[in-house]
């Protein structure tokens, strides 16, 4: 072989290897976050305004940070826990995801749990809200809310102001056992009494057989737990049945009066008292201009789930100035432990010993403002933490 062809090939080896290199350096400067979804089927509100949370925080925040690009895989599991795990396998696997987050429901959240422990990635949920989520692994951390943070608040108001009998109508999951478990045992040790208790399906519920029953039991008020995007649902049947004419009070957490579906429920949903993390009538400035973009954006207010996501990638982006860019599972979860911020809802921050979310909750009635409705807050219960845990 020539000298000059033995120099030429030594010249093409090294353009390969350094275009190798810069592909490595490429892959190593970009954290790819997997966000999973429902973004169809009955939990496809939550889904959507997940994802347009994230999206509004990116063009507000840019999509680099600590020398790191963003890059963000949307994937839709329909809220089919069996989907999630899939789709959470080929995000880890195959698009070697930093981070796995979303999960529009508790079943969704769980199916995720053992993945993110073994490939040691941090798992943030956005949405779903069982106590023991964060249990299931230790990678998980979670921006959304728990349930029994709210429920514990509503069952306390409703034996101080006068309620004393109660029907429940649950959706049959996690969350739903949450809520009733920690209402009933506030309402009922406050001298509250329980004369109906109904769970219904979380797929697909016809409420029109249950809310007889609640009707027939003609209690004070209803405590309900429906997930977000179910809202709309339950109150047209509540309505039909007669219920909004009936003196029977609408309580609970605030899932079932959800902002992004609340326009749509008309006057029946008034005087209806929740309690809950969020509400787009925030006073807050922080919010006033969250609510203004996000509607300039999607030309819709937010609701709770938003500020999940919101918050959620707020997190991972504090998290990864925090390591100086570094992604693996541990760094970034060492990183969130004990982390506070003033968020739309007010100030939060992650419980270092649980992973969770301590946040103020809010005690809200629906009213007519300015035409529309909207979840008024009248009372503040600061820095809650979730009781599951606390009582442990």
């Amino acid at each position: 072989m020539s000298v000059e062809r033995r120099v030429l090939l030594r010249a093409a080896v090294c353009a390969v290897a350094v275009g190798a290199f810069a592909g490595m350096a490429s892959a190593q400067e970009t954290v790819k976050i997997g966000l999973i979804v429902p973004m169809t089927g009955g939990q496809a509100s939550t889904g959507k305004q997940i994802d347009n949370a994230v999206k509004l925080y990116m063009q507000q925040h840019g999509d680099t940070v600590a020398g790191k690009k963003i890059e963000v895989i949307l994937k839709d599991d329909a809220a089919l826990p069996d989907n999630t795990k899939r789709l959470a396998q080929e995000l880890i696997v195959n698009d070697k995801v930093s981070v796995i987050a979303g999960f529009g429901v508790t079943p969704a959240a769980f199916a995720a749990a053992p993945l993110a422990t073994q490939a040691k990635v941090l798992q943030i949920v956005m949405a779903a809200g069982t106590s023991i989520i964060t249990e299931r692994s230790p990678y998980i951390t979670r921006t959304s809310f728990t349930l029994g943070q709210s429920s514990i608040i509503i069952g306390d108001w409703a034996v101080k102001n006068g309620i004393k009998k109660v029907a429940t109508l649950t959706s049959d999951y996690a969350p739903g056992h949450d809520a009733l478990k920690f209402f009933k045992d506030h309402f009922v040790a406050g001298g509250g009494q329980i004369v109906e208790e109904v769970k219904v399906p979380l797929a697909n519920p016809d409420f029109a057989p249950f809310l007889q029953r609640m009707k027939d039991s003609k209690p004070d008020a209803m405590f309900v737990f429906v997930p977000a995007g179910q809202g709309g649902n339950f109150m047209k049947q509540y309505a039909e049945r007669g219920l909004d004419k009936s003196g029977i009070k609408v309580i609970g957490p605030g899932d079932v009066m959800d902002d992004d579906l609340l326009n749509g429920m008309g006057d029946s949903a008034l005087g209806a008292v929740t309690a809950h993390m969020y509400s787009a009538a925030h006073p807050s400035q922080i919010n006033k201009d969250f609510v203004a973009a996000y509607k300039k954006a999607y030309g819709q207010r937010p609701g709770f789930m938003a500020v999940g996501g919101y918050d959620g990638i707020h997190l991972l982006y504090e998290a990864l100035k925090k390591t100086g860019g570094k992604a693996d599972g541990d760094s970034l979860i060492a990183a969130v432990k004990g982390m506070a911020w003033e968020s739309p809802r007010g100030p939060i921050s992650i419980d270092p010993e649980t992973r969770d979310i301590v946040q103020n909750i809010y005690i809200r009635e629906v009213k007519k403002v300015d035409g529309e409705l909207y979840n008024v807050e009248f009372a503040t219960f600061e820095a809650v933490k979730d009781p599951g845990k606390t009582k442990k």
